[in-house]
């Protein structure tokens, strides 16, 4: 029964990261935009610091979206039952990664071969 009581808290929390990261999401879209290359109104330093501006904002995209992703399948695996059980070699996640990342999905040592 406790570990159905921690999959709820679990749960909860990735709910709660979601929430967080969408609502991330959508400010971020409006820093991504297409930077206008009008001299007349903006200079060319300003322009380029723009542009950067864009390309941080893109990539802060990137990763959102795929902790997002990271987020949606670990619900999965709470709703399935495999929830704490590492998808690479199917030994169990240690507890305290998990309270760190809930979103985890290898152990440890599977981790550090996927990172090479």
């Amino acid at each position: 029964m406790k570990a159905n009581q921690n999959n709820a808290a679990v749960q909860e929390k990735l709910e709660a990261m979601l929430a967080e990261l969408s609502d991330l999401e959508e400010i971020s879209r409006q820093a991504a935009q297409v930077v206008t290359l009008d001299q007349t109104r903006v200079g060319r330093l300003s322009r380029m610091d723009a542009m950067q501006a864009q390309a941080v904002s893109i990539e802060a995209n990137r990763r959102r979206a795929l902790h997002i992703r990271r987020i949606h399948a670990a619900l999965a695996r709470i709703a399935s039952g495999d929830y704490g059980w590492c998808t690479g070699c199917g030994e169990s996640i240690n507890p305290g990664r998990l309270e760190i990342d809930p979103a985890a999905d290898l152990c440890i040592d599977c981790a550090e071969l996927a990172t090479g």
